[in-house]
């Protein structure tokens, strides 16, 4: 029987970000869970080709919108579950066996979050992260996704928008997701540069405004 799960990662220019996610997906392929890897590619002028010739993950390019990038790795995957993760992502060791778990309920899942930077700006942040995924069933894409290949045609896949297109799949999803019992650890890189409170605020000021109808052009600008 064929590996069942297909991961799928947006890249643009992420050199020097896919070297904290390859190393842990080495787990699920040991595992006999990864079918392949898709790495969809917005228009990349580094290194990010080569790392995944080295790899040998699937090249998909294409004009750079994360929507658009999501659909079109979706649309090359051959696995009955795909696995939509972020390039900065680190995932922990054990992650496969709460993938193999969530697989066999059924439902969508998503991973808690939280930053590779100390600190009480980062927990806070990423504790409120992971309070509006589990009381909204709104994760966002850093917290991963894993869904049936089923579910996700049946929800028309994700949106070729360049901003929220998470948002819009948890929304269209609902109350079947589910938080799956690992964290994904991801980069506080804009965190950092931005401050933590004045990110984190637009960030919120940006969901709030795009569940309000905002499009997703004007908020791209804007983020």
């Amino acid at each position: 029987m064929r590996a069942r799960v297909s991961i799928i990662v947006p890249v643009l220019n992420s050199e020097a970000e896919l070297p904290r996610l390859l190393p842990g997906l080495m787990e699920g392929v040991e595992a006999g869970l990864i079918r392949e890897l898709i790495l969809s590619d917005g228009g990349s002028s580094d290194a990010t080709a080569e790392i995944a010739e080295e790899v040998g993950a699937l090249w998909v390019t294409g004009p750079p919108t994360r929507g658009g990038q999501l659909a079109r790795g979706a649309a090359s995957a051959g696995g009955d579950w795909l696995m939509f993760l972020h390039a900065d992502s680190q995932l922990p060791r054990g992650w496969s066996e709460a993938v193999l778990a969530q697989m066999a309920d059924g439902r969508p899942g998503y991973a808690r979050l939280a930053f590779d930077a100390g600190g009480l700006s980062a927990r806070i942040v990423a504790g409120w992260a992971n309070l509006r995924a589990r009381l909204f069933a709104l994760p966002y894409g850093d917290q991963g996704l894993l869904i049936a290949r089923s579910d996700y045609d049946a929800v028309g896949g994700y949106p070729d928008i360049p901003l929220m297109e998470d948002v819009a799949m948890a929304r269209a999803l609902g109350r079947r997701l589910r938080q799956m019992p690992f964290t994904i650890r991801t980069g506080a890189g804009r965190y950092l540069r931005d401050g933590w409170l004045r990110r984190g605020a637009r960030n919120l000021s940006l969901l709030l405004r795009y569940l309000g109808g905002a499009d997703p052009e004007a908020l791209r600008r804007r983020y």
